[in-house]
C-alpha cells in the first residue's frame, strides 16, 4: 500500500462522511443532554459506524460474488447512488434525509445514518476494488477517528464557523462527491468497454 492508494481511499470517504456538514444536525439532536451523556452518544454513533462499515467492507464483496455483479457494474450503480445523493444534498436541505430519530440515538440516527450513511457505505464498497482492502480500512479508520474529534469538540467548532459555515462545508461536500460519482460512473464504464 502507498500513500496514494492510502489518499485515494481517505479523500472519497472524508467527503461522503461529510462530518462537517452534519454538525448542526448532531447539535439539535443532542442539545437536551448534559455533557457525559453527549460524550456516550458519541462513542455509541463512532462504534456503531466501524461495526456496520467493517460487516459491510467485509461481506459486500462476497455477496456481490454471490450474486454475480462485477465491480464495474457496482461503480456505476454505486456511483449513481452516489450522484442521486449528492444531488439530493445540493438541491434540498440534508437534515431531512438524514434526520430519522428512533430508540436509541447513538445508533440511529447518529450512527446509522449521520456518520455511516448510504453515501459512504457506497463509497467503501467501491474503493475497495480501486485502493484495496488495507488502504480502504485504514482510511475508514481515520475518517471515524476525524468524526470522533469533531463529534467531540462540535459545539466550539460551530462557534468558531457558525452554523452557515457547516452548511457550506455540506454543500462543497455534495459537489465533490457529485465529482467522485461521475467518476466512478467513467471509469466503470471505460473498463466494461475495454474488456468486450
Amino acid at each position: 500500500m502507498t500513500l496514494n492508494d492510502f489518499l485515494f481511499a481517505f479523500i472519497p470517504l472524508f467527503v461522503a462522511i461529510d462530518i462537517v456538514g452534519t454538525l448542526p444536525i448532531f447539535i439539535g439532536l443532542t442539545e437536551e443532554f448534559d455533557k457525559r451523556e453527549r460524550k456516550k452518544l458519541i462513542y455509541q454513533a463512532i462504534a456503531t459506524a466501524f461495526v456496520l462499515a467493517t460487516v459491510f467492507l467485509v461481506s459486500g464483496m462476497v455477496i456481490l460474488d454471490f450474486m454475480g455483479i462485477t465491480m464495474n457494474d457496482f461503480r456505476i450503480g454505486g456511483g449513481l447512488v452516489l450522484l442521486i445523493l449528492a444531488i439530493q444534498e445540493l438541491l434540498f436541505s440534508g437534515e431531512d434525509t438524514r434526520r430519522k430519530p428512533s430508540g436509541s440515538i447513538g445508533i440511529v440516527p447518529l450512527g446509522i445514518p449521520l456518520v455511516m450513511g448510504p453515501a459512504a457505505l457506497t463509497t467503501i464498497l467501491v474503493l475497495v476494488s480501486s485502493s484495496g482492502f488495507l488502504a480502504t480500512i485504514l482510511s475508514m479508520i481515520a475518517n471515524l477517528l476525524i468524526a470522533l474529534f469533531v463529534l467531540y469538540y462540535s459545539q466550539k467548532i460551530v462557534r468558531i464557523i457558525g452554523v452557515s459555515g457547516t452548511k457550506a462545508f455540506a454543500k462543497v461536500a455534495a459537489l465533490f462527491l457529485a465529482a467522485i460519482a461521475i467518476m466512478m460512473i467513467r471509469v466503470g464504464i471505460v473498463d466494461i468497454i475495454k474488456n468486450t
